[in-house]
């Protein structure tokens, strides 16, 4: 995709982490280049900040999200076991901050990410 069509909110690949854009400016071109884009983006799954700073024209990678919903099976320490409630394909993956871990019980429903054969629990289904 094409950096200046990009807005706040949109989803990038900056250092081959997927990345949620939270500021978005862009210079007007000059004597000597063209505009520039300035990007701030926090990580979907490591939660810090990454930037970047790329002409307007420039191709950049978008991150295809695939969001499902699953069933937790089971529950040991950080690791959760989901089922996957359309495939029912089982998989293990990590409990995503302790916020979301008290609101977690075995049985019950969450919605996750799978995003660069990664998969992220966002939220708990009630």
């Amino acid at each position: 995709m094409e950096l200046g069509s990009l807005k706040v909110g949109s989803y990038i690949i900056i250092d081959s982490e997927p990345c949620r854009i939270v500021s978005y400016d862009h210079s007007k071109p000059g004597k000597h280049g063209s505009a520039k884009a300035r990007i701030s983006a926090i990580g979907v799954f490591d939660g810090s900040k990454h930037s970047m700073v790329s002409p307007v024209s420039a191709n950049i990678e978008v991150p295809l999200i695939d969001k499902r919903s699953g069933q937790i099976i089971s529950m040991s320490g950080q690791t959760l076991q989901i089922m996957d409630l359309e495939t029912f394909e089982v998989f293990e993956t990590q409990a995503a901050d302790d916020e979301m871990k008290d609101k977690i019980r075995q049985g019950g429903e969450v919605e996750y990410w799978k995003v660069l054969e990664r998969i992220k629990v966002v939220r708990v289904k009630s």
